[in-house]
């Protein structure tokens, strides 16, 4: 069974100190790269949701290789609580 993915996304970002949409992708893409919707688009709205959520807090920002906005977010007190309180253990890693 999976996590939905909006909270696989909080769940990662609970793990490593911070990351950008490429890094947050690449780490789901084993469990969630088949689905659909596993598109840049969406996982930029889970991120984006989950900051007006109060949940992660964008904590830099530059430009990557190719020109494009690269956006590094990291988890909040809040989004560590909502891990803590809501994710099983074995999903943390």
């Amino acid at each position: 069974m999976l996590l939905p993915a909006r909270t696989a996304v909080l769940n990662y970002l609970y793990g490593v100190k911070n990351a950008d949409i490429a890094q947050i992708m690449e780490a789901l893409k084993p469990l969630y790269g088949g689905e659909r919707q596993f598109t840049k688009d969406r996982y930029m709205d889970h991120v984006m949701s989950l900051e007006a959520n109060g949940m992660v807090s964008l904590c830099s920002y530059d430009l990557d290789q190719n020109g494009e906005l690269r956006m590094r977010y990291e988890i909040n007190d809040d989004g560590r609580s909502a891990v803590d309180k809501y994710v099983d253990k074995k999903y943390r890693k």
